[in-house]
This record gives C-alpha cells, structure tokens and sequence, in this order.
C-alpha cells in the first residue's frame, strides 16, 4: 500500500490565485522534477512552495523511511484563507474597498506504485526539453 505525506502551510499572505499558478505547475510531477522547476520559476509563491516541498519530502524520510525518488506530487492544492478588508479613500468622502488575500497551500506526495510512471515522467521531460 502507498503511503501519503502531507505537509500544510496556512494564511501565506499571496493571494491564491498566483499560487495555484505555480501549484497547476508542479502537480503530477515527480518530486526531483518539481524542485528543479520551482527553483528557476520567477515568482513570489516558487521559494515559499520549494521549502513546503522540502518539508514534505523530509517528513515522507523520517516518519515513513521512503526514498525521495520514488515520491511524486499527488495533489497540490491551494485554498482560500481569510481575508485582510482594507480601505482606499476615493473622492466625495467615500471609500473603496481592498481586499487582501491569503492562501492555505496543502501537498500530498505519493510513492510510485511501479517504475512505469516514474519512465512516463523521464521520456515526457525529455521530449519537452
């Protein structure tokens, strides 16, 4: 039986929206792979997503003895947390509002069942490149 290891970080102040574009990225994707492309990937939630990875990964070693490449991204999945309301001035007295997202970011890692998947991910990489 595969095991599953999570790893949870809550109320990221980064909207939502910009990190599912860099967890629709990484998702399905065998876990070295993902390392690799969140470390060149430009964007504000890739670092904040590498050190979640990394902990997963770190988790998936110490509680449950596997081996780091046989893990892949099962799930990436990245919720809305609570909302900071904020106020912009406008003309006539009144006042915009303004609101300030935070995300709630869960990954799932999962083991290979066979080698199958993991040559799936190679020969895809490779025809990419």
């Amino acid at each position: 039986m595969a095991k599953e290891v999570k790893a949870k970080l809550s109320n990221l102040r980064i909207a939502p929206r910009k990190v599912r574009l860099i967890g629709d990225l990484i998702r399905g994707k065998s876990v070295l792979m993902a390392k690799a492309q969140l470390t060149f990937v430009n964007k504000k939630a890739a670092p904040i997503l590498l050190k979640l990875l990394n902990s997963a990964t770190a988790n998936a070693k110490n509680n449950f003895n596997l081996n780091e490449e046989n893990l892949y991204l099962k799930k990436v999945l990245v919720d809305g947390g609570a909302s900071l309301k904020r106020w912009r001035p406008v003309w006539k007295g009144m006042a915009h509002p303004i609101m300030k997202r935070t995300s709630h970011i869960t990954l799932v890692l999962d083991e290979y069942k066979n080698d199958k998947h993991k040559d799936k991910d190679k020969i895809s990489n490779q025809a990419k490149a």
